[in-house]
């Protein structure tokens, strides 16, 4: 008793720096706390911007058909090369691409062909062809980037486009024996051109007459009756007067029409029952499982819509409506020239967060300040009030570039479409199905998740691309 009375409350024994608790400890009440949770988290959620702003239709049959005029317009795609020991050569079958040599399928012609293409380097500010020299090449441009310019109605320069990898010009004037050029090409970076000569070609076409009988085919084509877009023409009289004879038309359709099948993103989520059982509060463990696998089954949707072969946007954009940069970032100027592709009422433009931090900084560069829009209730920067949306599902290469989509969205405009099918049997979502699939022998609980999807673009200029945009100045 004398020690308790001498130490007291509060003192401290010798050699013990430390004082005794007076309450109990938060540590140890804890124990007995109720802990607030939060319901799981997941990082790679995003705002899925293109499955929100995308008109969704319903296909009832798992396949959605666009029915197009008929058009003559073919062989606008890209010419792929191949690169080995320092030089590079174009691939025989890509000369298909050229829009004179579109289905010509004759493997040693083309070979023959390619065989007599002449490796060319240029430098910045190279002219490759000056406008009124004579037109007697074809001229593939291997890398690089140049410039098409022409003369303007008061004898300035004008710009006519920007050609870059894998882009071509000079076909035409081979199969329709132009006498010049009807505009310069100017380069704007360093690169390398694949030249073919028109003797080099006339000599080919002297051993083939399937290539001679193509050609003609070709010019006889280009002289059918078509508008500017490239469709079968609708004749049509106007201001006319007394009583002419009217002309007698009809609307042509294609004969195979494009067909786009629902793509499907699977997977199987498990559950042990004891899990299911015992640790079911607060939250449902079932339907928290479900909710972030559904969670990831909707990203890799909006990735495939992005990037899918077969039906994404990045690869089924028409190569018409494909431009690129003038100069590298992406600029008001390049976003301008992109609306012009997709002028008939744009409504959104797509980009990679990084290509708008980049658009933005050349904004800055210029004084200039976008104003934002609303969406749904979120603040975003728009151009021309076309609002820019963020999608981290476009590419960014390794080095630094990436692409700038414009669409135009719904059936009424003959825009973009999201396709999926409602009404799916065990539906927890609309165009995701949810079945329970059994209780295995570990007692395992198992669900089929399914999400059926896809997208069409119902005209060429429904979308248009901005390629090759530097995000890293």
């Amino acid at each position: 008793m004398t020690e308790i009375s001498e130490i007291g409350a509060g003192a401290q024994p010798d050699g013990d720096a430390r004082p005794s608790p007076l309450s109990l400890s938060t540590a140890a009440a804890r124990n007995l706390a109720t802990t607030t949770k939060t319901v799981p988290q997941m990082q790679g959620i995003t705002s899925r911007w293109l499955l929100k702003v995308l008109p969704w239709v319903q296909v009832s049959g798992g396949v959605y058909r666009v029915n197009r005029r008929l058009s003559y317009r073919v062989g606008d795609g890209r010419v792929g090369f191949d690169l080995s020991g320092g030089s590079v050569r174009v691939i025989p079958a890509e000369l298909g691409e050229l829009p004179l040599l579109r289905g010509f399928d004759d493997a040693a012609v083309l070979e023959a062909l390619a065989g007599r293409f002449e490796e060319r380097e240029f430098a910045p500010g190279d002219v490759l062809v000056e406008q009124g020299s004579p037109a007697d090449e074809v001229v593939l441009i291997a890398h690089g980037k140049v410039n098409k310019v022409g003369t303007g109605r008061y004898g300035d320069e004008t710009a006519l486009g920007v050609l870059a990898d894998g882009d071509y010009f000079g076909d035409r004037e081979l199969a329709t024996d132009d006498d010049s050029w009807g505009y310069s090409v100017k380069a704007v970076t360093a690169g390398t051109a694949l030249v073919l000569s028109r003797a080099a070609f006339d000599e080919v076409a002297g051993t083939s007459s399937a290539l001679r009988e193509h050609v003609a085919a070709f010019v006889a084509g280009r002289g059918l009756p078509q508008n500017p877009d490239g469709e079968s023409a609708i004749e049509v009289a106007s201001g006319h007067v007394g009583e002419p004879l009217l002309p007698g038309t009809y609307v042509d359709y294609e004969i195979a029409p494009r067909e786009y099948e629902l793509s499907v993103a699977q997977t199987v989520l498990r559950v042990h029952s004891r899990v299911a059982d015992l640790y079911n509060g607060p939250m449902d463990q079932v339907e928290q499982q479900l909710r972030l696998t559904i969670e990831a089954l909707r990203e890799r949707q909006e990735h495939e819509l992005i990037n899918n072969r077969e039906f994404g946007l990045l690869a089924n954009a028409d190569y018409n409506q494909r431009i690129h940069t003038r100069g590298g970032p992406p600029t008001p100027d390049d976003l301008d020239d992109l609306i012009a592709t997709v002028w008939k009422s744009p409504t959104v433009f797509l980009a990679h967060p990084r290509a708008i931090a980049a658009f933005g900084r050349e904004c800055n560069r210029r004084g200039l300040y976008p104003h934002s829009v609303d969406i749904a209730g979120h603040k975003v920067p728009s151009w021309r009030g076309i609002p820019l949306l963020p999608c981290n599902k476009i590419p960014v290469t390794e080095s630094g570039t990436s692409s700038v989509l414009l669409m135009r969205t719904g059936e009424e405009v003959q825009g973009v479409v999201g396709l999926h099918q409602v009404g799916l049997p065990d539906e927890y979502q609309p165009g995701l199905s949810v079945r329970f699939m059994g209780i295995n022998g570990q007692a395992v609980i198992s669900y089929l998740v399914s999400a059926y999807y896809s997208a069409a673009i119902l005209v060429p200029d429904a979308l248009g691309v901005l390629e090759n945009v530097e995000i890293g100045h």
